[in-house]
C-alpha cells in the first residue's frame, strides 16, 4: 500500500513537472533502484565554505544515508559530498524526482528540485557532535571513522521523506528533512530538519 501512495504522488508529480513556465516546460525525471540515477552521493554531509556542515541539535548530529553503507568505498571522504565516478554504482535507499530547468543533456548543472522517499530501510545515522568533531578535525571522515564513534546509533527509518532545493541551481537554497524508525537495540527515532541556505532553522532529534 505504502509503495502503491508513493508512485501515486511520482505520478502526480510528472504533471507538475511537465507544466509549462512561459513557453518552456520544466524537465522530471524519476529515480530509484531500479531506473537507477538519483544524487551521486552517499550520506548527507558535507564541507561547505571550508566548515563541517552536518545537521544537529547541538548534542547529536545525523547523517542519512542515501547509498548503503557497505557500498561506500573505504577510502571515500564523505566530507566531499559527491562521487560522480563510483556513487552510481551503489543501489539506492531513496526514490523520488527531480525537476530540472531542461535537463542534464542541456548543459543543467543540476535539478532544481529533488524530491526523495524512503523504501523502508533508509539508514540514519546519530553520533554526538563532539564525537563528529574530534573525526573531522583533519578534514576527511570515512564510514570506518563514523562507525568507531562511541557514541553511534545506527538508525533506520521506516518512513523518510526529503525535498530539496539545491544550492547553486535553485533560486532559494532549502532542505526539508523528516525521518522515523527504529534504532539498535530497541527504542525509536524521530528526526525532523528544516534548512535554508545551509541555515538550520528547525532542528528535532529525538530518541523513545
Amino acid at each position: 500500500m505504502k509503495r502503491r501512495i508513493i508512485r501515486a504522488m511520482l505520478a502526480a508529480a510528472v504533471l507538475v513537472g511537465v507544466a509549462a513556465a512561459g513557453l518552456q516546460a520544466n524537465v522530471l525525471l524519476r529515480f530509484s533502484p531500479e531506473l537507477g540515477g538519483g544524487v551521486p552521493a552517499y550520506a548527507r554531509i558535507e564541507t561547505v565554505d571550508g566548515h563541517v556542515f552536518a545537521h544537529n541539535d547541538g548534542t547529536w548530529a545525523a547523517i542519512t544515508f542515501y547509498r548503503p553503507p557497505a557500498c561506500v568505498p573505504a577510502d571515500f571522504n564523505l566530507l566531499e559530498f559527491f562521487d560522480f565516478q563510483r556513487a552510481f554504482g551503489c543501489t539506492l535507499t531513496v526514490e523520488g524526482f527531480e525537476i530540472w530547468r531542461n535537463g542534464p543533456w542541456a548543459g543543467d548543472a543540476g535539478p532544481i528540485q529533488t524530491v526523495s522517499f524512503g523504501l523502508g530501510e533508509v539508514p540514519v545515522w546519530f553520533v554526538t557532535v563532539s564525537d563528529l568533531q574530534d573525526k573531522v578535525d583533519d578534514g576527511v571522515l570515512t564510514v570506518a571513522e563514523l562507525e568507531a564513534c562511541a557514541s553511534l546509533r545506527q538508525g533506520v527509518a521506516s518512513y523518510f521523506k526529503e525535498t530539496l532545493h539545491p544550492a547553486g541551481v535553485a533560486r532559494q537554497t532549502k532542505l526539508e528533512i523528516v525521518a522515523r524508525g527504529a534504532l539498535p537495540g530497541g527504542g525509536t527515532f524521530f528526526f525532523q530538519v528544516e534548512e535554508t541556505h545551509f541555515q538550520q532553522k528547525h532542528v528535532v532529534i529525538r530518541f523513545d
